[in-house]
């Protein structure tokens, strides 16, 4: 192996900057707040609607409100628009209840053309199995947690 000259480590250098995207991260977070802000509203008007003009209770209306926005993220990941809203907004898409159904979604539409079994059946939790995994696990060690506190008279 040849040692790199300083002249050829600040040529790689030089081009690493140049290469690497810049991010402004006060537009970033503005992004990320106004699509979690819409996704929200819709979500909000939805729930209104449901319990208004509908006459379904809070909890009923709330089931249907993450069923509706569950489905939208899926119609919408299917024809490609939620990656874009995902890559404009950032965090303010891939949070909320939108941003996992498109975790599920996404892999799903990817590796459909590899069969129902080792395509959609194998992938389908790529992105969120973890999620799901360690969501599971703390809330087992919460409940582990709240029961011992409960035997000790705690709570």
């Amino acid at each position: 192996m040849s040692k790199m000259t300083e002249q050829q480590k600040q040529e790689y250098n030089d081009y690493v900057k140049e290469v690497t995207p810049t991010h402004n991260l006060w537009l970033q977070m503005a992004k990320a707040f106004l699509v979690g802000g819409v996704i929200c509203c819709v979500g909000q008007f939805i729930l209104n609607t449901a319990m208004n003009r509908f006459g379904l209770d809070k909890q009923t209306a709330g089931s249907w409100c993450s069923l509706i926005l569950v489905f939208l993220s899926v119609v919408l990941t299917g024809f490609g628009i939620y990656p874009r809203i995902v890559k404009w907004g950032g965090a303010g898409a891939l949070v909320p209840i939108t941003g996992f159904a498109n975790s599920v979604a996404a892999p799903a539409i990817e590796y459909k053309t590899e069969g129902q079994v080792f395509g959609i059946g194998c992938k389908i939790f790529t992105i969120a199995g973890p999620v799901i995994l360690y969501g599971i696990f703390a809330s087992w060690l919460l409940g582990l947690g709240y029961w011992i506190i409960k035997l000790l008279g705690g709570v």
